[in-house]
């Protein structure tokens, strides 16, 4: 059945505009406390992340729970894997976290945890759904829910992420430019690094509610790639919004990206006997990396975009890591979600275990040119179907070999066809795109 609010990966969009107002918000959070009542007596955690639109977010839902008769702890600013983390080790009913992740603070969403800590099953989710069609309750007041705030919820977490390492590794001397994008990792990643023995400089964790990723943070990492240089770090680190993807740069000032990391994770997995099932990335994983890994003994599977999809052909082929170019990195074998400061941290044991920088770890990969066109229409056109476009691919795949690769797909966005070449030679790469993108238009044409 087809959800009617849920997305791929819960509910975003811009405050202020259905579904992304207060009153949605009462309702929803009635709607699931409705559903998790009927799971029997507990309680729900409730996160957030920085942005000034969370304060009213956070106390709608809190009404709207309370009236459907269901506790709820306050976290205040918290990573999304934090809340995951806890909801499980707390065993509450659910965890709800309040964010729109890497978007800018005039968005906002939610996002729902199981008590497993992962995403809601879809039936749960439908549940909830039909509830928010339904007119909004109050149960008698002897049966409301009581609220109260988990004051030591952020140090439960930093003590988890520290634990996700031997405590045998030192990691003094070690110098650490950390960006928490002034999300909702300010006030616990500067703690977990420097806890564990580095020297730590922070930026992006002066959140006001309005600079939420703002040219910071791992969507914009190149802020933290001059710091790194200008304090002459061993590198930089940096997260998003809400805590969930993670970017770093390596001691020359160089980028490494999400694609880099996992390959350099499931290495060290490897060298260490401990790394099992195949990595799973995504349609949009770097072809370098798979030849990377292959080159190592290790198979590379492909999901749509998104980590709900990573997550779900991880589990599938019973895989331990997985993840995204854009930072979004799932190690199972630590946590149950993507976590920004857990993968960090498996990175900065691999430098210190080998005694290899950043530069030389992400080095036994070679990252293939990647060139993106977008195509814009006004009409439907499936790129699979269409005689002139799959005429144009299959030519370009032809010359390509097994040194590059083409994909096509449609924006579930926006009414965009995406063309995406990758192989050895930038330019070569650069002209068999455009080439694509002008067949595509030709083929709306027709």
């Amino acid at each position: 059945m087809t959800r009617k609010y849920f997305g791929t990966d819960g509910i975003r969009g811009k405050v202020g505009e259905y579904p992304i107002t207060a009153d949605f918000f009462l309702k929803l959070g009635w709607a699931a406390g409705r559903v998790f009542a009927t799971e029997g007596h507990g309680f729900v955690l409730v996160g957030k992340d920085t942005r000034i639109s969370g304060y009213m977010f956070e106390s709608a839902l809190e009404a709207g729970l309370t009236a459907a008769g269901v506790d709820t702890r306050l976290l205040g600013p918290m990573p999304t894997p934090g809340v995951a983390y806890l909801t499980r080790t707390l065993r509450a009913q659910a965890g709800i976290v309040i964010s729109a992740s890497h978007n800018p603070y005039y968005d906002n969403g939610i996002k729902f945890f199981s008590v497993q800590g992962t995403k809601l099953p879809d039936e749960i989710e439908q549940r909830i759904e039909e509830y928010m069609d339904s007119p909004m309750t109050t149960v008698e007041s002897s049966k409301l829910g009581k609220a109260k705030r988990l004051v030591d919820a952020p140090g439960r977490y930093i003590e988890f992420c520290k634990a996700s390492v031997p405590t045998k590794l030192d990691f003094t001397g070690m110098r650490i430019i950390i960006d928490c994008a002034h999300g909702a990792t300010y006030h616990i990643a500067p703690h977990v690094f420097s806890e564990v023995g580095a020297e730590v400089v922070t930026i992006g964790a002066e959140p006001d509610g309005l600079n939420i990723n703002d040219e910071c943070g791992a969507t914009k990492p190149e802020k933290l790639a001059a710091t790194v240089l200008s304090y002459r770090a061993d590198l930089g680190i940096a997260l998003d919004g809400d805590g969930d993807r993670l970017v770093m740069v390596d001691h020359k000032g160089e980028i490494v990206d999400g694609d880099e990391l996992i390959y350099i994770i499931a290495k060290a997995r490897l060298d260490i006997g401990l790394m099992s099932g195949p990595i799973v990335g995504t349609l949009m994983t770097n072809l370098g990396m798979e030849h990377g890994l292959k080159k190592l003994g290790l198979e590379l599977l492909r999901a749509n975009v998104g980590d709900r999809y990573v997550m779900e052909m991880l589990t599938e082929h019973k895989g331990i890591l997985g993840g995204e170019n854009s930072g979004h990195i799932i190690c199972l074998d630590k946590t149950t979600t993507g976590d920004g400061i857990i993968a960090a941290l498996q990175i900065l044991a691999e430098m210190q275990t080998s005694g290899k920088s950043l530069h030389e770890l992400k080095s036994g990969m070679q990252k293939y040119p990647q060139v993106l066109v977008n195509v814009r229409t006004d009409k439907k056109i499936n790129p699979a179907e269409n005689e002139i476009i799959q005429k144009a691919v299959k030519a370009v795949e032809k010359k390509l070999g097994d040194s590059g690769r083409v994909l096509l797909r449609a924006s579930g966005t926006e009414p965009l066809i995406r063309v995406m070449v990758e192989g050895q030679q930038a330019d070569l790469v650069g002209n068999y795109a455009h080439q694509i993108a002008d067949d595509v238009k030709k083929a709306m044409e027709a």
